[in-house]
């Protein structure tokens, strides 16, 4: 080519990709390491820095390791320039796990980008935050989700939706309750970008919490349209199995089958009976197969575990539903506004979609208007073959449980060349399902083409196809018998060509399509089987014959000409045993027998003889199975089984027949059932899922919730424990997160509401806390001092009411918006939040006896299943260490629960490396643990238990310097030279010490300790319920604020080592409303000694679940945010989680 000029082909193309790649990126991968990247990081322009980093991609994308350059790359994270930072991004989010201290050392940078103008910027430092998988970040990641949520960019609420599944994958229990808070707020977002990421996050955080759903239902499906197209497919799946959990299934649906049976046991004057069983629907058998039907929606709501105990006759009835399961699509408002929302997706560009919203149709859509599925679906059909073979898995099962629904539409099933062999078989399976008397014969005539195809494979398909026709079809029956019958007849089977395996295998599918039809009537199809048993010296397939000679055994005794055939064709089989294939031995074996079993008189002695001779040749076989066979039905014969119908040897066994006898009959004397056109066992799933195309559960996989399993009451708690905290739409809850709010006022007093009052009215002369906050106990001087409640006047509380419009008013105001960036406190906020202080008289609640009541919770180190009768339980103390104020006591308790006495009982780190020489130096150096520059849990040795005996229980006191770690300490358990590895849980509310302060002490701290170092968080607290109904029992009635503050302060003190410092209660107060209620606690963090305050504020009724207000004032925001969250989390349990 243009050889003249010197131009070959290659050096053409290789011109061509140059002239390509110019303008491009590209040559960085040809030798990313050709200049010093090194150098280009500590340049001074950002040109340089971004070829360095963009060679540094380069490197990564080819599997090289260059997390060397880690520490240049991450000073370069504070860069002004835009590609700059996007690149290094990229680079902390693949090596962040690898070097987590360094990765930690850019959070800072991360947390001012979210701060920065750009929403770009944002975005990217919270994608990078959320990519970045360390526990000890979560706290700080989850702070910054939250914040992003409220962001004025679309795009970066977007990204915190999207950082939510990435956060929630830490498995961190006290983060999942803020997580699905967050998820909430972002579902009632206005924007359709935002509820796609939503909804796949609510997907994967928190998929059966449909209270979340039902507050905005009707918004999220008119939104449906307009959300992303991968959006769509999970909404779509949220808002059906939220509709099936709230209402219940469509009763004139397809579904409205799984009641059928039942309902025909009800009084027929039942109108639900009469909607399943009236005239009606007297024609549903002609729209679907009843029992098929019934398998896949049955299918459709039960999980695994019931599928299993139904298949294996466990609980066969797993599944009963009644009419109260189902409600009238026709009437439910609801199920209306689902179907009218999806019904302009069933036209979407993307399949997927398509199926999602046929499947939405399919199941709760009324039967009459289930047929806008089908136009839709087979538009689909024009797709790519990935696409129509998952569409056409999900048309197969539609087919099969109703079939009218594509009886009509059969020309669009036909095969074309282009289809592959699977797409193939699955359109013949759904031309064989849909056929009906007056397209048969142009089915048929489309299935002779197919026969002649050069795939056999595909052949051997079809023939199947066609016996499925004619046991749907009995008319065409006798029809499709002679045309399979002249194809055995044809000499292209029956000669040598017979033994190549796709020949062999359209052969053998044809004999399986012969005997399914003649299963059905055999008497009726004598000649038939007659004409098959003389071809057997015609055909060579080994599999075929197989087939035959079963059907020779199985029909022994139909008609007239079969029994007088019996002894010649034995004969024939007998001669021919040798050359048999494996599995035309062991029917010839079997049919011997079974011949035998039936046979009387003389005959008796012939087929007696003709058996033996054939277990002769067995039990010389080859193959062991034959033998085995062989040596089985020798044993039977033994026992003489033509004459066992005489004897009479136990009364237990039945017709008091001989074992063997028996055992004969139930194995070769059974009757077969009648084919189903499918088998039953078969398990479905939701159509569109994966777990439909692989025909098992995929991970993931989620069946229909149980109709009507959410109920009114628990929509209605979930409105009244959020509802009160949401703004409006979009609008972040109040008390989150104290450091998002635009300095609203948290309602504790402060400095300036204690001068409001110029005298106090004390009734018991004290008003300091009367608990002692280093040993976590009462004095004894308080308890002899005063009453148990002491009550007095101390001031005012502020409340700044702010409204939903008064604060999207501000949020998208320019001052508002640098204030929430910056995370600063305006003046113009302070002004607005004196301006709306509301003047409340408040009296103080002391406890004179809690302390005797606080009960530290007791965790299971190890059971005594697991431990050979070894109990081991330990609880978190509030002691002070003699050894060093650094370290956490845990007493552990030991209880031998065996009949054997125990030795050596001890617990030790599972990988020390030091033994006694670093306990001496310990003990010996307790300054040691301020210095030690290692960040690992460091375990004090215990005293080791010499002699355990049974029934006996000794406790032991452990100390630990967590550090702060938060994952599980591995100890090594020892016992009778035993080693047992065990998991230490930290409890982050023992990492502290109580710090006693007064409430003027404790308001000055507060007030330094604002703005960032300030958060908080809502939950639900249920504890005091249980004491308030045990109290209207008994005959004492005791005051319900007193028994909220009392269940209140017991969970607090119980959990965490901390002190109380005040117990406000509002005077002017509804009866039964403890609005306004406020607890105070101080603590000191052990290893700094720095101040870390909570207050917890309650708002609601006393008889009802409070909602609580959590707020935590640290300088430590990583130590105060996981503290935020451990309190949540243990105010928020069930009181039977509680010792």
């Amino acid at each position: 080519m243009f050889s003249q000029f010197g131009a070959t082909a290659e050096t053409l193309s290789k011109a061509s990709t140059m002239m390509f790649r110019i303008g491009t990126d590209a040559h960085l991968y040809d030798d990313p390491e050709d200049v010093s990247i090194a150098p280009l990081l500590d340049s001074r322009f950002d040109s340089e820095k971004c070829e360095a980093l963009k060679r540094l991609l380069a490197l990564i994308a080819q599997g090289y390791d260059v997390s060397n350059f880690f520490p240049q790359v991450v000073k370069n994270v504070a860069s002004q320039s835009l590609e700059v930072k996007k690149l290094v991004y990229l680079y902390l989010l693949h090596y962040a796990e690898k070097r987590p201290n360094e990765a930690l050392l850019s959070i800072n940078c991360f947390q001012r980008d979210l701060g920065d103008t750009n929403p770009l910027v944002r975005a990217w430092a919270l994608r990078t935050m959320a990519g970045i998988r360390l526990h000890v970040v979560a706290p700080i990641v989850l702070l910054a989700v939250n914040k992003c949520a409220r962001d004025p960019s679309v795009y970066v609420r977007k990204c915190a939706a999207n950082a939510l599944p990435k956060l929630f994958d830490l498995r961190i229990e006290e983060n999942i309750s803020a997580i699905e808070e967050v998820v909430g707020k972002l579902l009632n977002d206005n924007s359709p970008g935002v509820v796609g990421a939503a909804a796949a996050a609510f997907a994967s955080v928190c998929p059966n919490n449909f209270p979340l759903i039902g507050k905005s239902y009707k918004r999220l499906c008119e939104i449906l349209p307009d959300v992303e197209e991968w959006g769509q497919i999970l909404l779509i799946s949220i808002l059906l199995r939220y509709v099936v959990a709230r209402h219940g299934l469509v009763r004139e649906s397809i579904m409205s089958f799984l009641i059928k049976k039942e309902s025909s046991h009800q009084d027929e004057e039942d109108e639900f009976t009469r909607i399943i069983e009236g005239e009606e629907n007297t024609d549903l058998k002609d729209v679907y197969e009843a029992e098929l039907a019934n398998t896949i929606c049955r299918s459709y709501i039960e999980g695994p575990d019931e599928y299993l105990s139904r298949a294996s006759y466990i609980n066969i009835d797993s599944l009963k539903l009644t009419s109260a399961s189902y409600t009238s699509g026709k009437i439910n408002e609801d199920i209306k506004i689902l179907l009218q929302c999806t019904s302009p997706l069933l036209w979407s560009y993307n399949s997927a979609v398509v199926v999602a919203a046929a499947s939405v149709h399919w199941i709760m859509a009324p039967m009459e208007d289930v047929r806008r599925i089908v136009k839709p679906l087979l538009f689909v059909l024009r797709s790519s073959n990935a696409s129509r073979y998952v569409v056409l898995c999900n048309i197969q099962i539609f087919a099969k449980a109703m079939p009218s629904l594509f009886a009509t539409n059969f020309e669009d099933f036909y095969i074309v060349s282009s289809d592959t062999y699977q797409i193939k078989a699955l359109k013949l399976d759904i031309l064989a399902s849909i056929a009906t008397e007056s397209s048969i014969p142009f089915i048929l005539k489309e299935f002779q083409d197919y026969i002649r195809d050069p795939d056999r494979r595909f052949a051997a398909a079809t023939v199947g196809a066609i016996g499925l026709c004619a046991r749907r079809l009995p008319k065409m029956a006798d029809g499709c018998l002679d045309g399979l019958l002249s194809l055995t007849r044809h000499e292209f089977f029956s000669g040598e060509l017979g033994s190549l395996d796709e020949e062999a295998g359209v052969l053998t599918q044809i004999i399986m399509s012969i005997w399914s039809i003649i299963n059905r009537d055999p008497i009726r199809h004598e000649k038939v089987v007659v004409q098959l048993i003389r071809s057997l010296d015609a055909i060579k397939v080994p599999a075929a014959r197989a087939i035959i000679i079963w059907m020779v055994g199985e029909y022994r005794s139909v008609g007239e000409k079969i029994p007088k055939m019996l002894t010649p064709v034995l004969a024939y089989l007998a001669y021919c045993f040798k050359s048999e294939a494996l599995e035309a031995k062991l029917q010839i074996l079997n049919t011997n027998f079974k011949v035998l079993f039936d046979a009387r008189g003389k005959d008796h002695l012939i087929f007696r003889k003709t058996l033996a001779f054939v277990l002769d040749l067995a039990e010389c076989d080859a193959n062991y199975d034959i033998r085995d066979r062989a040596r089985f039905l020798k044993k039977l014969l033994e026992c003489n089984i033509g004459s066992c119908l005489s004897d009479t040897q136990a009364d237990c066994l039945p017709q008091n027949k001989n074992l063997h006898c028996v055992l004969a009959e139930h194995i070769f004397g059974g009757k077969l059932k009648s084919i189903s056109p499918e088998p039953l066992s078969n398990r479905f799933y939701l159509p569109g899922s994966l777990s439909q195309i692989v025909f098992h559960a995929a991970p993931g996989y989620e069946p229909l919730p149980k109709p009507c399993s959410l109920l009114q009451d628990d929509l209605d708690l979930i409105s009244t424990t959020k509802g009160k905290n949401m703004p409006g739409d979009g609008v972040a809850e109040s008390g989150t997160t104290g450091m998002d709010e635009f300095d609203a006022s948290d309602g504790s007093s402060d400095e300036g509401s204690a001068s409001n009052y110029s005298s106090q009215v004390t009734m018991t002369g004290s008003g300091s806390d009367v608990y002692n906050s280093e040993s976590g106990s009462v004095s004894e001087e308080a308890n002899d001092a005063g009453p148990l409640i002491q009550i007095s006047d101390i001031g005012n509380v502020d409340v700044a009411p702010q409204t939903g419009n008064d604060y999207m008013g501000d949020l998208v105001s320019k001052s508002a918006l640098e204030s929430w960036l910056g995370e600063q406190p305006g003046s113009s906020n302070t002004s607005i939040s004196h301006s709306n202080r509301v003047h409340r008289s408040s009296a103080r609640i002391s406890f004179g006896n809690i302390g005797q009541r606080v009960k530290p919770k007791i965790y299971v180190l190890l059971d005594p299943a697991n431990g050979n009768g070894l109990k081991v339980e330990y609880s978190f103390s509030s002691e002070v260490s003699s050894v060093s104020p650094l370290l956490v006591c845990i007493e552990v308790s030991f209880k031998n629960c065996s009949a054997e006495s125990m030795t050596e009982v001890n617990l030790v780190e599972e990988e020390s490396s030091n033994g006694q020489d670093s306990a001496d130096q310990i003990v010996a150096a307790p300054e040691s643990f301020s210095t030690s520059n290692s960040n690992m849990p460091t375990l004090v040795p215990m005293e080791e238990i010499n002699s355990l005996e049974p029934g006996d229980t000794l406790k032991r006191i452990m100390q630990v310097r967590f550090h702060h770690h938060l994952l599980p300490l591995k100890l090594a358990l020892l016992y009778n030279g035993k080693k047992v590895p065990v998991k230490l849980r930290p409890n982050i509310g023992y990492f502290v010490k109580p710090l006693p302060l007064d409430l003027e002490a404790f308001t000055d701290n507060e007030s330094h300790l604002r703005g960032m170092f300030e958060y908080m968080r809502g939950c639900t607290f249920n504890d005091h319920i249980e004491e308030i109904n045990k109290d209207k029992d008994g005959d004492a009635v005791k005051d319900k604020f007193l028994l909220i503050c009392e269940s209140l302060v017991l969970k607090m003190l119980s959990n965490a080592n901390l002190s109380l410092v005040s117990v406000d209660m509002p005077v002017d107060t509804k009866l039964d409303d403890a609005t306004g209620l406020c607890l105070r606690f101080g603590c000191e963090i052990l290893s700094k000694s720095i101040p870390c305050l909570i207050t917890v504020t309650v708002e609601g009724k006393c008889s009802e679940p409070l909602n609580l207000t959590v707020k935590v004032n640290c300088e430590e925001t990583v130590f105060g945010l996981n503290l935020l969250n451990r309190v949540v989390s243990f105010l928020s349990e069930s009181p039977h989680h509680h010792p």
